[in-house]
Parts: C-alpha cells; structure tokens; sequence
C-alpha cells in the first residue's frame, strides 16, 4: 500500500464532519430534532441516514458534496470497503465532468459478491495490496488501478478526463496505467481502456483541452500538438498555446472562465484578463503568422459549428 497522502486543508469543505443519525440518537437526539433541524436547515441530509452542517453543505460544489457522500458511505458501512472508479478520483481531486454523481463506488475487501443498491454500487474484484492507497485518510484505490477503472464504466471522453488529469499533474504514468491494464484485458469494456491510453496525453492540462482533442479525434481532424511554446525575437518564451499546427500555421486556444479566474492578476476582474489574452494571441499573430481559433464551451456544447470550421481550417492549411 503507498504511504498516505493528504491534498486537503484541515478546513477543505470536504473534511466536513459527518454525523450519523444512530450516532445523533446515541447522544440523546430525537428523530423529531433530527428531522427539525434538517428543516431549519442547521442540519443537511447527506443520504439516508447521515447528515453534515447545514451551511457546510449549502456552500460545497457537487463534486465536494460528492466527496462527502462517499465519506458518509465508508463511516456507515458494516463491512470492509475501499473506494473505486469515480469515487476514488473524487479524492484524488480529479474534474468530474460527464461522471455519474448518483452513486458511490466501493469495492468490497472480503471477496464477496458485491450489489448496487441504494445509491451505492459496490464492486467485487480481484486486487493486490499494491492497488490500495490511503489519501486524505480514506482508503482508496491507487491513481494507476482507479484510471483504468473509470475507462470500464463505458464512455471515453469522461474517462479521458480523468486519466489526462492524472497523467498531468503526475499521479501517475503512461507505464502505470499500460502496466495495470494487463489484468483488466478480459473484462467488458477493455476496449474503451485501450483507446484511452491510446488518446492520454499529460500535456493535456484542463477538461476543456481534452474535449476538444477528443472532438479532432473523434471527428478524424488532425491532432494538434499541446502546450506548444512561442518566443519572441530575443528568445524569450511569451506564450504556450494550448494546441498548435506548426506545419498548418494554426494555433488554437480553449477559453474556459477558470482560466481567466485562476490568472488574475490582484485588483484584476475577468474582463481584464480578457482584453490581456487578446494582447497576448496578438503578440504571437505577429511573431508566428499562424491563424488563431479559439473555442469557448459553449461551442462544445453544440459542436456541429466547431467542426465545420475546424475541417475548413485545418483541410486549407494542408491544402
């Protein structure tokens, strides 16, 4: 097993403190001042049974509520379980984007038949104490056995998401995640792991940038190169693109609000850094000459747009 590791701060709203209501009971609690105070809202139902502070709650995202309902699920299980797939890349911090929140998933410790029910899914597979993992003080699975896990749930592109995001921030690696898959070549859905491992890139930086390396792959357009450098006439580096056809003369850059909120400068709002990023794909206009597309989310929502442009601007360029 690795030795533990914490990503949290001690106040991280997923360190919320969970309460179960035998415990509440335990203390001199009645079911009528559980039930109150979930209604004045002091209290908040996290599942059937356990509950965490009221305003906690109200200012978590669901991916952070999420967490804390698997939380809930190990602190009321009467048997041995280790969280898998989506949840154990919940705690690994991993974006949730296109994952099922509806359920919580545990693989059962004791070998025995594992069932779905009640908003947990328990698995029963085969593993070895190497695959175990204690983060943030809860037993999880290791980055490398929880990637290819979350492929076998059955779609791609969220399970590129999180395997990209592993990949970059250096949870794992390539060897890992082909290493770990060996074991897995005989279960429904292998395919789908392949074809990830195939598309993983830990360059890949941001749910955006996989979708849309995803959406070139899928729609046979051709792959830009990630994280691409651009220097100015002394050398400096004064850009990395998200996506570039140096041979094409196109660079492409994903506008995600996160992006613009996590580079503000202080004093800055996000329509400063808007108008700082137009400088900046001016700036690299004039040193390279390339073309620049830029694709927000909305265009991923409906793409029909994005792919039409891109396949006239990538087939002319090679043209």
């Amino acid at each position: 097993m690795d030795e533990p590791l914490r990503t949290w701060a001690c106040d991280d709203l997923r360190e919320t403190g969970v309460l179960l209501r035998r415990d509440l009971l335990t203390q001199g609690w009645h079911h009528r001042a559980i039930d109150k105070a979930v209604r004045d809202g002091s209290l908040a139902r996290v599942r059937h049974g356990a509950y965490v502070s009221g305003p906690a709650w109200t200012r978590m995202s669901s991916e952070q509520r999420y967490v804390v309902q698997c939380r809930a699920v190990l602190q009321a299980s009467k048997t041995s379980h280790v969280l898998s797939h989506t949840s154990a890349a919940a705690v690994y911090g991993v974006p949730l984007w296109g994952q099922d929140l509806t359920s919580v998933h545990v693989t059962r410790t004791d070998g025995l038949g594992g069932r779905h029910e009640a908003g947990v899914h328990q698995h029963c597979g085969r593993f070895e104490p190497a695959d175990l993992a204690v983060v943030n003080g809860l037993p999880v699975m290791t980055p490398a056995r929880t990637a290819v896990e979350v492929t076998l749930l059955g779609r791609v592109e969220p399970a590129l998401v999180v395997v990209n995001h592993l990949l970059n921030t250096g949870l794992l690696t390539k060897p890992q995640l082909a290493s770990r898959t060996v074991d897995f070549e005989q279960v429904p859905g292998s395919r789908i792991t392949d074809l990830v491992i195939r598309l993983a890139d830990a360059r890949i930086a941001s749910v955006g940038e996989t979708r849309v390396d995803f959406l070139l792959f899928r729609n046979g357009l051709p792959r830009g190169t990630p994280q691409v450098p651009v220097t100015d006439e002394r050398g400096r580096v004064v850009a990395v693109l998200d996506f570039a056809w140096p041979k094409l003369g196109v660079f492409l850059e994903f506008d995600g609000l996160v992006k613009y909120e996590q580079y503000l400068h202080p004093g800055e709002r996000a329509s400063d850094a808007v108008v700082r990023e137009k400088r900046r794909e001016d700036l690299v206009r004039r040193l390279t000459g390339w073309r620049c597309i830029r694709v927000v989310w909305s265009d991923l929502v409906n793409p029909a747009a994005l792919i039409a442009l891109l396949r006239s601007v990538l087939g002319a360029r090679a043209a």
